[in-house]
């Protein structure tokens, strides 16, 4: 594997606090001791004691300490990260979660374990794990694998018992001493009504109200919203009216336990009916929803949609639920404890299923919703609120997973998020749904437009990571199930793919008969969005390969000018690389540094981690021709880290792989060898996010005009092994051929 140094970056996705954390400087000095002395350290408590925020402030206390000590001293260059995993239920997608909160975008069929491991291997960084009590036994095996795999990473994980692995440090949390504990109710209590103060006449009945809750944050939290409109001595009588009733049925529970199910429990009592069943509604969603969700899913006769503003406002004010700003808009939280309270209310009455399919069928609608809107200016908040509502397309794909009759809608959901699987960088999870949904079960239906759909989406997907033989499969199957129920938009989607894989199999005349044939039937079926632009770009490409780069040019500005119109960017960014290809090898540098410019920064923007890495070494390129070599050759060995993420290098397309094999002779001859790989493997150390911003960067002009850029020939990359990718598919050493007798119009 290769070698990465060590450097120095701002780096993490510590969440800001919302509101200030009160005492604990006692526990926080230790948990920061045990990290010293430990790679493991987990802290421990009852639910609601307040482990999730002693851990993000003990997390943020080191990364501070970290960059105080300087870099030579640094424990945590390379950040300081948190996996949320709560929502986390299927044990499949852990080690796709904890590689997400990570940044990671992987391309390939690796299983992200392998990936971890080897992101981790040679970095330092500090790992913040938060609900992973469903999951615990996973939990443990994945970290021991990891840190036995990484002597960098150090782990702080919060959860209600320990892991129990070696070298695990345990932190048991208790519940703040008295003091801390009147200035948290007082604090809380000051922000839900700035009137209040503990005074001499107050004071008794606070400190009771907190010896009564047994000091543990959630259930302070929780008093304090409802110290708005009761006295605290009115607090402490419904308290002690509804102990009794609110702590039974929990045989052998800690004393702690109790007074928490008593706080939750004794709020619960103080809402409305309306309140009491918005809640144990809200309990289906997973993580974060907006208004319009809560409205769809939890509205009916007994609670009309007009009403649910109003009581999801009143939880909102009882501290049930967390108001935030997301990049998706404004969304809601409600915290696991609260969650799992009320899902049991829900399941008294036996609603449960009839709000989870209400939940699934609100997110097959936003998904569809979605797809159409991403032909729009709207594509960069569509892949935002997609990010922000994975959690709950999860929970609904798992719904229609759960019964056969319904396995079409899990169908139709995997493969209605393309956009996001191909787009966004999600290509691994996307093909465990894909594959999951497609599973072999009962007979096909009334529905095979669903599984048509989900075929050619695997196909693309498979495909993009490289998988020939799976994604051949797939749009055969495609292919032939479209010509026997008459579908010739899906018939349109499996030819279009299969010519993706005939383009970066380098077989580009078999690739231009494939994708004109595919460009005919858009037209046909009234097809006109992101995939058929490109279905033209990828035609272009062929076209350009084969040295008809007029015919590339006018296929690619038409594709550029209906994308500035329609407000579309990401498929806008290939025919901009395109266009970059045309202009350098015609003399163009400059021109072609524009294009790649913008086309760099869609690509980023969107986490598509192909077109990005054949960007920059298109870019690349055009600063050797400009006279830069060294910085040629930094942004060459920048992009060679990326290719482990994509995983296509290895297939070794001559076309695509140009530009790197000319960038590296051009730079070296200049450089000379030495100074070369120096540059590379400065480059080599750079994160993504510095890589382009380094690429964005123009270097100074020089006075020498630039060469013209000989046209790239398959025959350029012959016995070299590890060539980059084309746009949208894989590279196979053989080219992608037809079996016998098919058609390839």
């Amino acid at each position: 594997m290769r070698q990465r140094p060590v450097q120095h970056r701002t780096c993490g996705n510590l969440p800001s606090e919302l509101s200030r954390l009160v005492g604990r400087g006692a526990e926080l000095s230790e948990v920061g001791r045990l990290l010293e002395a430990s790679r493991l350290v987990t802290v421990t408590g009852v639910g609601g004691v307040g482990k999730s925020r002693l851990a993000l402030a003990a997390a943020r206390e080191a990364a501070e300490a970290d960059a105080a000590a300087g870099t030579a001293q640094e424990r945590y260059c390379d950040g300081v990260w948190l996996a949320e995993l709560s929502c986390v239920r299927d044990p499949a997608l852990l080690e796709l979660t904890l590689a997400e909160s990570l940044g990671l975008t992987d391309h390939t069929t690796r299983p992200p374990r392998t990936v971890l491991a080897e992101h981790l291997a040679e970095r330092r960084l500090l790992l913040v794990l938060d609900g992973f009590e469903q999951l615990v036994d996973e939990t443990a095996g994945l970290l021991r694998e990891l840190l036995r795999r990484s002597p960098g990473l150090r782990v702080l994980a919060a959860g209600r018992r320990p892991l129990d692995l070696d070298g695990e440090q345990t932190f048991p949390l208790a519940p703040p001493g008295p003091d801390e504990a009147l200035e948290l109710l007082a604090e809380r209590a000051a922000a839900a009504d700035p009137g209040f103060a503990v005074t001499a006449a107050n004071r008794a009945a606070l400190e009771e109200l907190c010896s009564r809750l047994d000091g543990i944050p959630l259930a302070l939290e929780l008093a304090a919203a409802r110290l708005r409109v009761l006295s605290p001595e009115q607090v402490l009588t419904r308290l002690e009216d509804r102990f009794a009733l609110l702590t039974g049925g929990v045989r052998g529970a800690l004393p702690r336990h109790r007074a928490l199910r008593t706080a939750i429990g004794w709020s619960h009592e103080l809402c409305t009916a309306q309140e009491r069943l918005l809640w144990a509604r809200l309990s289906v969603f997973a993580g974060h929803f907006d208004l319009d969700a809560a409205e769809y899913v939890c509205a009916g006769t007994d609670l009309p949609v007009e009403s649910v503003l109003d009581v999801l406002g009143e939880l909102l004010a009882q501290s049930l639920l967390a108001r935030e700003e997301t990049a998706a808009g404004v969304r809601y939280r409600m915290l696991e404890t609260v969650r799992v309270y009320g899902a049991g209310w829900l399941e008294s009455p036996g609603d449960a299923g009839r709000l989870r399919r209400r939940h699934r069928d609100w997110y097959l609608g936003l998904a569809t919703w979605c797809e159409l809107d991403w032909f729009s200016p709207r594509q960069q908040e569509v892949a935002a609120l997609v990010e922000a509502e994975l959690p709950n397309l999860r929970l609904a794909l798992e719904c229609s997973l759960d019964d056969p009759d319904e396995a079409h809608l899990g169908q139709y959901l995997a493969g209605t998020l393309w956009f996001y699987w191909a787009g966004c960088g999600r290509l691994t999870e996307g093909r465990y749904w894909l594959d999951r949904t497609l599973e072999p079960g009962p007979a096909e239906s009334e529905h095979p437009g669903s599984r048509l759909k989900a075929l050619w989406v695997l196909g693309y997907v498979a495909a993009l990571q490289g998988d020939a033989v799976a994604s051949m499969s797939a749009l055969y199957e495609c292919r032939d199930g479209a010509a026997r129920t008459g579908n010739p938009v899906a018939a349109a989607y499996a030819v279009h793919r299969l010519g993706c894989l005939a383009l970066v199999s380098d077989d580009m005349e078999r690739a231009g008969e494939l994708l004109g044939s595919a460009l005919e039937r858009y037209r046909e079926a009234g097809e006109l969005n992101s995939n058929v632009l490109m279905c033209q770009v990828e035609l272009a490409m062929a076209l350009a390969f084969q040295g008809d780069l007029a015919g590339a040019l006018s296929l690619c500005r038409e594709v550029r000018d209906i994308c500035e119109e329609r407000g579309e960017r990401w498929t806008k960014a290939y025919a901009l690389y395109v266009l970059a290809y045309a202009a350098l090898e015609a003399g163009g540098a400059a021109e072609a540094r524009r294009l790649l410019t913008e086309c760099v920064t869609i690509n980023h923007t969107f986490r598509d981690l192909v077109g990005l890495v054949l960007a920059l070494e298109l870019l690349a390129l055009v600063t050797a021709v400009e006279g830069h070599p060294a910085e040629a050759a930094v942004l060459q060995g920048a992009a060679e880290p990326m290719w482990d993420g994509v995983g296509l290098q290895l297939f070794g397309s001559g076309y695509f792989n140009a530009p790197r094999l000319m960038c590296r002779e051009r730079a070296g001859e200049l450089l000379g060898a030495e100074r070369y790989e120096a540059c590379a493997q400065h480059g080599r150390s750079l994160s993504p996010e510095e890589a382009v911003e380094r690429a964005l960067r123009a270097p100074e002009p020089v006075p020498a005009a630039p060469d013209p850029l000989p046209r790239p020939r398959a025959g350029d990359a012959a016995g070299t092994a590890g060539g980059p990718v084309g746009p949208s598919g894989p590279k196979n050493r053989k080219p992608v051929g037809s079996p016998k007798g098919e058609p390839t119009g």
